[in-house]
């Protein structure tokens, strides 16, 4: 019988995963092509052999998501999925009203299916939105673990932009291992902290090797989410962020409700700077749609390390990215840090915006009060640093989870911000972290 012939959709993360978990060894499937959207220039490259495994000696394309009528059509293609996060439910259907509508079945992969056991304790921490405070929800989490005195190794949700054959199983326990591969200022935005902390984290493509190499040294596993994406490891404990700022998504975006159903523990944040309105109807969706879950409500506490620099200046302020892209936001930690701090003046960065910085603009719209600190490439981060340079302000406060001196040099004086997650009342979480590190030991 003739393979059935599938292109599936992503953005270089979720779409690789769903390729091993449910076709790399299946002879019944062709997998034509992946296709790519939401990352800059992702797209050109080349599912490589080493990963595709023996039906695909030549490897799988990578094609521009632009492209996909054409492939559909010319290329006879039965079946197209879904693979990527972080979208409202009208898109994902338009998507799929236009695959049918060119011929082909289209689908979406069970979460549960793709969940990988492990042989040690899981805690995953998931969202409904990107820019919810998984990060700071992740090193709240590490520090209990640490205080319990377990050696835990976060795995971090795939970030593969550079040449996949090379990124197949990363670790990362020094800031030398983020330089060493290259890394773009979303990866440290994610693995810094982490190291930060003290621990090792993983992450790359083929997440059943990451599992077994991560088993060897860890008492237990941390799942740390991208975008509103579901866990690839199948957790014991599974933490999904709501946020009131955007009431209702909880419902409405894709998969952000499959974390939203599937939780054992809602966790609330931002409520200090949440609409009362809004923060009722989150809560109440919490109550209704998943009563079984434990709902935990916690705030954002924001600082900085310098706020003298901001006082009466006239400040630009950098945010984390993906906040702004996928997640929709139009500020975050950094806008609220520069206003606590008395900053005369927030600077409108558009302006001075400089090659693709200025074409996320166009793109994001929302994100025109502040810069977004995109970085997925060597070209990228030198246009940040070219944008940030050429602002007429008197101070960057930067917004971000890493210190961006790292990676680029201003040439105005940087205040940075810090976040980090406070219950409300006290001891939930650590109760639930508990329970799972504790069975570990017994």
């Amino acid at each position: 019988m003739a393979r059935t012939r599938v292109v599936i959709l992503g953005a270089a993360g979720r779409d690789f995963h769903t390729f091993n978990c449910l076709f790399r060894h299946n002879p019944d499937y062709d997998v034509v092509a992946f296709t790519a959207t939401q990352i800059p220039d992702i797209e050109g490259r080349n599912y490589p052999a080493v990963l595709a495994g023996e039906m695909y000696p030549q490897g799988i394309p990578i094609h521009s998501e632009e492209d996909l009528e054409g492939i559909v059509r010319d290329q006879a293609i039965d079946e197209v999925w879904f693979s990527y996060s972080d979208v409202p439910f009208d898109y994902v259907m338009d998507k799929a009203s236009r695959v049918i509508g060119w011929g082909a079945h289209f689908g979406v992969c069970s979460a549960t299916k793709t969940m990988l056991p492990s042989s040690k304790p899981v805690i995953s921490i998931t969202a409904v939105r990107t820019g919810v405070g998984k990060s700071q929800t992740s090193r709240y989490v590490s520090r209990i673990l640490r205080e319990l005195g377990k050696k835990v190794v976060a795995v971090r949700h795939p970030m593969p932009y550079g040449d996949l054959s090379k990124q197949i199983c990363q670790r990362f326990a020094a800031y030398e291992d983020l330089d060493h591969h290259e890394c773009t200022i979303e990866e440290r935005e994610e693995y810094e902290p982490h190291i930060d902390n003290g621990f090792v984290v993983y992450a790359g493509i083929d997440y059943e090797k990451i599992l077994r190499e991560a088993e060897k040294e860890a008492d237990l596993i941390l799942w740390d989410g991208g975008n509103n994406d579901t866990p690839f490891y199948k957790p014991d404990l599974y933490m999904t962020l709501v946020d009131p700022h955007r009431p209702g998504h909880e419902l409405s975006y894709f998969p952000g409700q499959t974390n939203f159903l599937l939780a054992d523990m809602l966790i609330v944040n931002k409520v200090e700077t949440a609409n009362p309105d809004d923060l009722e109807t989150v809560l109440e969706n919490c109550a209704t749609h998943n009563p079984r879950a434990e709902v935990v409500q916690c705030r954002s506490a924001i600082g900085v390390d310098q706020p003298e620099l901001i006082r009466g200046k006239r400040a630009l302020v950098v945010e984390d990215g993906p906040t702004l892209t996928h997640g929709g936001m139009s500020y975050g930690a950094g806008w609220f840090a520069a206003q606590n701090a008395g900053a005369a003046e927030i600077v409108d960065p558009v302006p001075y915006a400089v090659g693709s910085i200025k074409d996320t603009y166009e793109a994001y719209p929302n994100s025109r009060r502040v810069l977004p600190a995109m970085g997925y490439g060597e070209i990228q981060i030198k246009e940040l640093e070219a944008t940030i340079n050429a602002v007429d302000a008197d101070v960057v406060v930067e917004g971000t989870p890493i210190d961006l001196g790292r990676v680029l040099q201003s040439n105005k004086p940087v205040a940075n911000v810090t976040y980090e997650l406070e219950e409300l009342q006290p001891g939930a979480i650590e109760r639930a972290v508990r329970g799972v590190a504790e069975t570990e030991t017994s």
